[in-house]
């Protein structure tokens, strides 16, 4: 199985790094990709709870949250 690491260090909003981060990440599990993500500095922020987005933006924590159901192993 292939593997890996994606390192997050951009704020969950204000860009579209982390959002497209997640969305890779997504799409490598989907495609049988052993997948780990390393928050860093403002990349941390993406796994804070209780988020509140704005009607139609994204949830990083929520996508986050997805994530690690599918098995994505999460590190700061």
């Amino acid at each position: 199985m292939e593997r890996l690491t994606i390192i997050l260090n951009d704020p969950p909003y204000g860009t579209e790094k982390a959002y497209n981060a997640l969305r890779y990440a997504s799409a490598l599990v989907a495609s049988g990709v052993s997948v780990s993500l390393f928050l860093l500095a403002d990349g941390v922020l993406t796994g804070k709870a209780g988020q509140k987005t704005p009607t139609g933006y994204y949830n990083a924590g929520d996508m986050l949250k997805d994530l690690i159901a599918k098995g994505v192993k999460v590190n700061t």
